[in-house]
């Protein structure tokens, strides 16, 4: 595609590129669905389930500024060639893995290989959508990060009840590496663009913004990786029950994610800043992710899918519009390295909290977590004003 061709068709383009962020969070979001079963067969507890989520976010965590980095050093497509190559490599090798050991170390290569995704969207997105477009441009992709969730409880499942567990880590490794050519097809290598004002990690709104997502990302993965879990075990369900609620909530986030993107879009229109813009729109999703300590008022199944929608839908429009302001503030230079990271801090964060709620839910359930996580999104906001990171 050409120059001309790539601004003129660049939602396009942007389109096909987030397909990967999709795949991304399909591969991730396979284990969840399938979690009870995987579980059975390995004799795992919540604990030792969470410490598998672990092994995938600490090397995330860890890898995720410096893969920013390669993207911005080697080019967006081949950066993402060689993390799509991996990760979807790291996938199907779960599925032929024979106990906790193998699970944990095929967990630790998809999070070292998947560091490099949201980061390398990042990129795309400085790179195709002008500046007042980026909050939309994350709503993209923060729609293909719920396409990845709501595709995967129903296609594991599926695969699940027709051939078994390990040959669905086996489908969506495949499905990464088909998606590789189509990219090479339609997408452009941006031309180099020198670094220029201060340097991220040396401005404290780089750390505010860290602080803010770290916080945040507590409701996100809570969600993301125990949704399945948490309708099984609450409501005694059966894996393919439990699933037939799971991609519901994902939807919801999708819809957050496009009309909080939006939001910020439309008052950046009207004159607003582009930071107030964004804040503002943080700012009432965090008052509506309070929704998620009325969660265990939920008296059935719908009432938890609708309360987990909620709480999801809120999380999803903030995420979107907190990944923007990176993009905002340091621009297309050093894009992949700022979103990394925020990449970094939650992968931080889901490794020292995935232990502690499959502790917690082992002997207290899910009542303490989900009324401490409801409060997370506006203490990332407390941390965003204080930094002055909204101005």
């Amino acid at each position: 595609m050409t120059s001309g061709n790539a601004a003129r068709f660049r939602w396009l383009v942007l389109a096909v590129f987030v397909l990967s962020t999709a795949i991304n969070y399909l591969d991730r979001q396979t284990l969840a669905a399938l979690a009870p079963v995987i579980q059975r067969e390995f004799a795992l507890s919540d604990t030792q389930y969470g410490l598998i989520l672990s092994a995938f976010s600490i090397p995330y965590a860890a890898v995720a500024p410096f893969a920013g980095l390669l993207i911005d050093r080697i080019g967006l497509t081949r950066a993402i060639t060689l993390a799509v190559s991996l990760w979807s490599c790291a996938g199907i090798a779960t599925g032929f893995t024979s106990g906790l050991g193998g699970m944990v170390a095929c967990r630790a290569l998809l999070g070292v290989a998947e560091a490099a995704g949201i980061p390398a969207a990042g990129k795309a997105i400085v790179t195709y959508a002008k500046a007042g477009e980026r909050a939309a441009g994350h709503a993209m992709n923060q729609a293909a990060t719920s396409l990845g969730m709501i595709v995967a409880p129903p296609l594991a499942t599926w695969i699940w009840l027709r051939w078994g567990w390990r040959q669905a880590f086996v489908a969506t490794g495949i499905i990464g590496l088909l998606w590789i050519p189509l990219w090479r097809a339609v997408g452009e290598e941006p031309a180099p663009i020198p670094p220029a004002g201060i340097a991220p990690h040396r401005d404290r709104r780089l750390w505010a913004f860290v602080v803010a997502n770290a916080l945040n990302a507590i409701l996100y993965s809570l969600w993301t990786n125990w949704t399945t879990k948490y309708l099984a075990t609450v409501f005694h369900l059966d894996l393919a029950t439990a699933n037939g609620y799971a991609w519901i909530p994902p939807v919801f986030a999708m819809a957050g994610g496009f009309g909080c993107g939006w939001a910020s879009l439309v008052l950046v229109r009207r004159g607003t800043p582009t930071a107030t813009a964004r804040y503002r729109v943080c700012l009432a999703c965090g008052g509506l992710a309070l929704a998620t300590a009325a969660m265990p008022l939920a008296a059935s199944p719908a009432w938890a899918a609708a309360g987990i929608s909620i709480s999801i839908c809120a999380v999803a429009g903030f995420s979107v519009n907190l990944y923007a302001l990176p993009l905002d503030t340091f621009g297309a230079s050093r894009a992949a390295f700022a979103v990394s990271m925020l990449v970094a801090s939650y992968g931080a964060v889901q490794a020292l909290i995935s232990g502690a709620i499959g502790w917690t839910r082992d002997h207290y359930g899910y009542t303490p977590l989900t009324i401490a996580a409801a409060f997370t999104p506006l203490l990332a906001c407390a941390v965003l004003r204080a930094a002055k990171a909204e101005r």
